[in-house]
């Protein structure tokens, strides 16, 4: 017998999703309103879509915080595997040791470690600037990418890596030929969390950044204190239909594979 379907649960998921989804629908609603007033609807416009493409300053963060994060993303993934691979080939208790470490970044607080980083990059004379942010970013990105890679890596079998390199494969012939396309989905997985909570960060941001340069978080930060303005609807809208088709595009590729190998093993 099927179990009857419990008709409250269905009611406290569309609650759960209405509480995370509606003040995303009412920022792109608005969007398109044409009056400048945040709670009153004056009618369909593309105004602020113009208005921010004219905005330089806003503009300019957005450039400098996907360059940021881009980047620092890019980086933090190389350095990430490699870190992940050496873990996974270091002894059991070297490996927890290692994995218990690189945990406390992401528990720790931005603003402590906002503050070191500052602390450190004026000790060592660096100055604030793109650098200086490029760093930090790369920094924070380096556990996330860490923590993707390692539950590809324990699913592998090491006798296949092994295998490849009595066949006559080199270590580099065999990880690229091996275990990268193993992994490749922790490394896309990892890829993507570090570029948005690269894009969404503030607080380490605000510490590391320069005069002379300035990302969205911290750009939008400076534009409270006088009020938001409509423009910045736009943008969220934009930043926020980027994500989800990035997200489709990535979960339908991950069906795709999960359907490829199921086939090979048939």
């Amino acid at each position: 017998m099927k179990k009857k379907r419990n008709p409250l649960a269905g009611i406290y998921s569309a609650l759960i999703f209405l509480f995370l989804y509606a003040p995303i629908v009412v920022l792109i609603v608005f969007s398109f309103n044409s009056s400048k007033s945040r709670g009153h609807w004056g009618g369909f416009s593309l105004r602020w879509y113009e208005t921010l493409f004219e905005n330089s300053k806003l503009m300019d963060a957005l450039q400098t915080t996907l360059s940021v994060a881009l980047t620092s993303s890019a980086i933090a993934v190389i350095i990430g595997t490699a870190a992940a691979l050496g873990m996974y080939f270091s002894r059991k208790r070297t490996r927890t040791l290692l994995m218990n470490v690189t945990s406390l970044p992401m528990l720790n607080a931005d603003i402590v470690t906002g503050i070191s980083l500052l602390l450190l990059f004026t000790f060592i004379g660096l100055k604030l600037g793109y650098t200086s942010l490029l760093l930090a970013h790369i920094t924070f990105n380096i556990p996330y990418i860490i923590l993707s890679v390692m539950p590809k890596l324990n699913q592998l079998d090491k006798n296949t890596f092994e295998a490849a390199l009595d066949l006559g494969a080199t270590p580099l012939q065999a990880f690229f030929k091996v275990m990268l396309p193993e992994i490749s989905p922790g490394i896309i997985t990892g890829f993507i969390l570090a570029f948005t909570m690269s894009i969404d960060d503030f607080v380490i941001s605000f510490f590391t950044t320069g005069a002379d340069v300035s990302t969205l978080s911290v750009e939008i930060y400076s534009m409270s204190r006088r009020g938001i303005k409509p423009e910045i609807n736009a943008l969220s809208t934009l930043m926020f239909l980027a994500v989800l088709i990035l997200l489709i595009i990535v979960n339908v590729r991950s069906g795709r594979d999960a359907q490829k190998r199921e086939q090979e093993r048939i």
